[in-house]
């Protein structure tokens, strides 16, 4: 017991609770899951394949924004999203092999 000792910072644990607390929600894991395939999407493209409104959706991205998950990307029109860390992913994959069941 006298090597064990808590391997992240005050201001990194703070970072990991609200990452994980954002994320925390099926839509926002689908957000992120798209996202690492398409590597970017627009609203319209993320409404269409997770069939829910626009105003629902935008509320999803705007939070995981502000928490920093996604970027955007303005082009014209479109606003492109974008995740900022891809090992976001790491998670995805771990529920998908079953072992964080």
């Amino acid at each position: 017991m006298d090597n064990l000792k808590v391997r992240l910072d005050k201001k990194r644990l703070e970072r990991a609770a609200n990452v994980l607390k954002c994320v925390a929600h099926p839509m926002r894991i689908s957000i992120i899951d798209l996202l690492e395939q398409r590597k970017r999407l627009t609203v319209t493209q993320l409404q269409q394949v997770l069939e829910i409104e626009q105003s629902l959706l935008s509320h999803h991205l705007i939070n995981m924004r502000d928490k920093g998950i996604v970027n955007t990307h303005r082009e014209g029109k479109n606003i492109y999203y974008s995740l900022t860390d891809t090992s976001l992913t790491d998670i995805i994959d771990i529920i998908n092999k079953g072992k964080a069941l």
